[in-house]
């Protein structure tokens, strides 16, 4: 037996608890893990409250992040006690995740714990961190580069909002950070951003093409944010959408891609192919200062993970939560 969280839906009541699982009940996969250290993120707060239907299968242990260490492998890429990693696939919402205290995935899903992290760094990454970086990649992909003018991070004081802050000042980009949330002002200048402007000022409708100020955008927000972001690209600039967290609409018009050649890149986390997973793990090896961690990070245990994800959809948390599942499973 061991302990996890468990979202069930009966009868069109909705739950989520802390209770005692067996491992008989765990799903297929080939490698069974003992899990150090899982995330509580956007999506993560999503499925446990129900506020929004991201859980496609039930019962399901939420959690789309993962690290630990292998108990049990029938796959000859992995052994026991290999510290191994593990973002999106579907866990946590069609797979049983990562807040529990023992996982069975496919080792295909599966990545080494890169050497530059601890199990609990690669944990204040996380998926928001991974997707972070995926959305500077796409921005150096579509020629934004640091002469090219201010980048523009929406959603600021999330989770990914402050690891690609702290990236893009790294690389040398001045980085300008929009939020909701004026009393984090210096937390954000603290991560690397040079201004820290008002949620406000884009989050309304706007006019479809405004004056060009951002040379690029990575966009966690949506809707109208997304819309005004787009408005106000310089020519050739590109934006990174990666979140949803005011809408999944996008109220604006063909005119910044039209008459600015603006390019809007999507990006997927999930099922992103294992090529680009290790690329992105690679570059925050060496891009992402991790004295910076600490600052964006702040550590709960699995017991407290229901109440803060009420918290995080009301945003009142700031960066990354760590849920701390058997640190003795790190080594």
């Amino acid at each position: 037996m061991f302990k996890g969280l468990l979202t069930d839906k009966a009868g069109g009541s909705y739950a989520t608890k802390l209770t005692q699982l067996d491992e008989a009940q765990l799903p297929d996969g080939d490698v069974t893990v003992r899990v150090a250290y899982s995330t509580l993120n956007y999506k993560d707060a999503l499925a446990i409250t129900g506020r929004f239907p991201v859980v496609r299968h039930f019962p399901m242990v939420p959690g789309i992040d993962l690290v630990g260490a292998v108990e049990d492998s029938g796959s000859p890429k992995f052994k026991r006690g290999d510290l191994v990693l593990v973002n999106g696939f579907g866990i946590g919402d069609v797979h049983w995740g990562g807040l529990a205290e023992r996982a069975r995935l496919k080792s295909d899903w599966l990545i080494p714990l890169p050497k530059a992290f601890t199990p609990r760094q690669a944990m204040a990454i996380g998926t928001a961190g991974y997707t972070a970086m995926l959305c500077v990649m796409a921005l150096e992909h579509n020629g934004v580069t640091p002469d090219k003018g201010e980048v523009l991070v929406t959603g600021a004081a999330g989770g990914v909002g402050g690891i690609a802050i702290a990236l893009l000042h790294k690389l040398g980009y001045a980085v300008v950070a929009s939020t909701g949330r004026a009393a984090e002002a210096d937390y954000l200048k603290g991560l690397g951003a040079g201004e820290v402007i008002d949620r406000a000022k884009l989050s309304s409708p706007g006019e479809p093409l405004q004056k060009e100020r951002w040379a690029g955008a990575i966009d966690s927000v949506g809707s109208h944010t997304l819309a005004n972001v787009l408005a106000a690209m310089r020519y050739g600039g590109a934006a990174a959408a990666c979140g949803l967290a005011q809408g999944l609409d996008l109220p604006g018009s063909v005119a910044p891609f039209i008459l600015r050649g603006v390019t809007l890149a999507g990006i997927d986390s999930v099922y992103r192919p294992m090529p680009d997973r290790l690329e992105a793990w690679r570059r925050l090896s060496s891009d992402l200062d991790t004295r910076r961690l600490d600052s964006l990070t702040h550590q709960i245990g699995l017991d407290e993970t229901i109440g803060y994800a009420s918290k995080i959809l009301e945003g009142a948390v700031r960066g990354r939560l760590v849920v701390a599942i058997d640190q003795g499973a790190a080594g």
